[in-house]
C-alpha cells in the first residue's frame, strides 16, 4: 500500500468513525439506547459473517482460545462499550463531539491496562503523566465551570457530566476488551473474531434491551433508517474492513491516530446536520488528551517520525 493509499483510506476511515457518534445521536432521536445498538450489529454481523465466511480460511471460531477471545469481543468491545456509549449520548447535553473526546482517551487506557495485564511491563514517569493529563482532560469535559467557581458539586448533576460519565464507561470497556484480546492472541482471522464478537455482542445487548424494558418499535423513517444503514453498512462493516487493512499495513501506533482525528470530524458533523456547537471546555478537553497521548507514546511516536522522515529522504 503507497502511503498516499494509506493516508486517504485513513481519512476516510476517520469521517467513517467520527460521523457516527452524530448518527448515533440523530437515531437517538428514534430508537432507545440499547435497542438502537443492538439493531446496528445485529445487521453489521451478518454483513461481517458473510465477509469472513467468503475472505478468510477459517469464518468460525473452533479452539476454546478462538472462543475466549471472541467472548471478551462481545462481552467488552461490543455489549458493554456499545451500550454505555448510547447510553450515555442519549443523556442531556453530550454533544457528538463531546462523546468523541471522551472515547479518544481509549488509546491512553489501553496503554494503562496493558500495564496492569502484563505486569513486566511499567509505565515511565512520563508515561504516568501523560495517563494523568488524559484523566485530567476528561475531567475538564466532566465538570462544568460553575464547580470550578463555587466549589458546589450539585452542579454536577444538573450537567453533561453523568452522560459523559458513561461514555468514559465505554472508553474503559473498549480499553480493556483490547487488551485481554491481545493477551488472548488465539489466532483467529480478525474479521471472523469482529464478525463472532458482533453477532454475539448484539445477542447480549438485545438480551439487555429486552430486560431494560426499552421499546422494541422500528419507526419507519428516512432519518431513523438512515441513521440505522449508516452504522451498521458504513461505520461498522465498512470502517472495520478499512480498519483491518490499515492496521495490518501501519501498525497499531498511527490508527490509534484515528481517535484523535475522529472528534474532529464529530464535531463538524454534528454541527453542519444537528446544530451542534463546540464550545471552549470541549475544545480544551480534546488538547489535553492528545496532550497524553502523545507523553504515553512518545518513544514510538518518535520511531515513526523517524521513519516518515527517512522515507521522505529516500525518496528525494
Amino acid at each position: 500500500m503507497s502511503r498516499y493509499r494509506a493516508l486517504l483510506s485513513f481519512c476516510v476511515l476517520a469521517v467513517a468513525w467520527g460521523s457516527a457518534f452524530a448518527a448515533i445521536k440523530a437515531g437517538l432521536a428514534y430508537f432507545d439506547p440499547v435497542f438502537f445498538a443492538a439493531l446496528r450489529y445485529d445487521l453489521a454481523a451478518v454483513l461481517m459473517l458473510a465477509y469472513a465466511a467468503y475472505a478468510t480460511p477459517r469464518w468460525r471460531p473452533r479452539t476454546r482460545a478462538e472462543w475466549a477471545a471472541v467472548a471478551v469481543g462481545a462481552v467488552l468491545l461490543i455489549a458493554a462499550y456499545h451500550a454505555l456509549l448510547f447510553v450515555g449520548e442519549d443523556l442531556p447535553g453530550v454533544t457528538s463531539a463531546g462523546a468523541a473526546v471522551v472515547v479518544s482517551l481509549s488509546p491512553v487506557l489501553t496503554t494503562a491496562f496493558s500495564r496492569l495485564v502484563l505486569p513486566e511491563t511499567r509505565l515511565s514517569p512520563l508515561g504516568i503523566v501523560g495517563l494523568l493529563l488524559g484523566l485530567v482532560g476528561v475531567a475538564v469535559l466532566v465538570v462544568p465551570p460553575a464547580v470550578v467557581r463555587t466549589g458546589d458539586l450539585s452542579a454536577v448533576l444538573g450537567s453533561n457530566a453523568v452522560g459523559l460519565l458513561f461514555v468514559l464507561g465505554a472508553a474503559a470497556a473498549f480499553a480493556l476488551g483490547s487488551v485481554l484480546t491481545e493477551r488472548i492472541d488465539a489466532g483467529l482471522p480478525p474479521a471472523t473474531m469482529e464478525a463472532w464478537a458482533m453477532l454475539l455482542g448484539a445477542l447480549l445487548l438485545n438480551a439487555l434491551s429486552l430486560g431494560m424494558g426499552e421499546s422494541q418499535s422500528i419507526p419507519l423513517t428516512i432519518e431513523s433508517v438512515g441513521a440505522l444503514g449508516y452504522l451498521s453498512v458504513v461505520a461498522s462493516g465498512f470502517g472495520f474492513l478499512v480498519y483491518f487493512d490499515l492496521h495490518e499495513r501501519l501498525g497499531s501506533v498511527e490508527i490509534n491516530l484515528v481517535s484523535y482525528v475522529a472528534p474532529v470530524v464529530a464535531a463538524v458533523v454534528g454541527w453542519a446536520l444537528l446544530g451542534e456547537t463546540v464550545d471552549a471546555t470541549t475544545a480544551l478537553g480534546f488538547l489535553v488528551i492528545f496532550a497524553g497521548f502523545c507523553l504515553v507514546k512518545r518513544d514510538t511516536l518518535r520511531e515513526e517520525l523517524s521513519r516518515i522522515t527517512a522515507v521522505a529522504h529516500r525518496a528525494e
